[in-house]
């Protein structure tokens, strides 16, 4: 098949266990742009918490960021479009959230979360490189909730910090049932992540399509979490990375070697040919 475009989801999928872009990575992207592909990333993160190697790799041009409420062309960081919470669903969240987790909120690209969450994230549930990604990312604030209301129109996404599963699955129903035009996905099992309606990195990957009149069976798209689900159904060769949910290999057409062993390398030559 002749592919015209390439979405990677990034931690867990295009990065390595430390967060990290490998060589071999890097170099299969860099050869796909130069055959004329184009490479765009695809991620729950903000834009500002984008490793510098991914974005000084010449040639892309389009991030979809916050699971695909705020799209970025690369090159003048510059937001394309971004679909912001309204305030009504945020305080309507807040008033059935208050107190049962921590949040983390993204504005403009950026990303807050509660000093006490910023300075302890092992104490809600992260682990391993994510300790680092959180204190190195985040801007710490001293009183969330106060911050999160004072900004309640601006909101590119909010995300609940759950250390509990069965919780966490209890929410996420709760807040679908309770509060309209949301978007809620999950990138890792403590993360309920909250977005507008019309967000979701499918809902990104289409707009970038379109701006490339590429169409969406000349895709392929790559991921790992729940949050990548969707976009690797709809690209015409989804690929998952072997240590992705189950979920995303259900949806996928093939299932490549893991992240930490260049996974993303091994199927652009296996399976899409670059």
């Amino acid at each position: 098949m002749d592919i015209q475009l390439i979405a990677l989801d990034l931690d867990r999928t295009t990065l390595d266990g430390q967060g990290r872009l490998s060589e071999a990575n890097r170099a299969a992207i860099t050869r796909a742009i130069e055959k004329g592909v184009h490479v765009a990333v695809a991620t729950g993160r903000a834009f500002s918490t984008i490793p510098a190697e991914v974005l000084a790799i010449p040639g892309i041009e389009y991030a979809i960021t916050s699971n695909g409420a705020a799209v970025y062309h690369v090159p003048d960081r510059r937001m394309m479009v971004c679909h912001k919470l309204s305030g009504t669903a945020v305080d309507r969240i807040l008033e059935l959230t208050e107190g049962k987790g921590e949040y983390e909120a993204f504005i403009d690209g950026v990303a807050y979360a509660s000093r006490r969450y910023t300075e302890n994230p092992e104490a809600f549930g992260a682990t391993g490189q994510a300790v680092r990604y959180i204190k190195e990312t985040r801007h710490p604030i001293d009183d969330m909730i106060r911050f999160i209301r004072g900004h309640r129109e601006q909101l590119d996404a909010l995300d609940l910090v759950v250390t509990d599963e069965k919780k966490k699955e209890a929410w996420w129903k709760l807040l679908e049932a309770q509060v309209p035009d949301i978007y809620i996905t999950s990138s890792v099992f403590r993360l309920l992540e909250i977005s507008d309606i019309h967000s979701g990195k499918r809902a990104g990957l289409e707009y970038i399509l379109r701006l490339y009149g590429v169409e969406a069976g000349r895709a392929a798209a790559f991921g790992d979490g729940e949050n990548d689900a969707e976009m690797v159904a709809f690209a015409g060769v989804g690929i998952a990375v072997e240590n992705a949910a189950e979920s995303v290999k259900k949806a996928a057409v093939y299932i490549t070697s893991a992240h930490d062993q260049d996974g993303v390398a091994e199927a652009f030559e296996k399976y899409l040919n670059i």
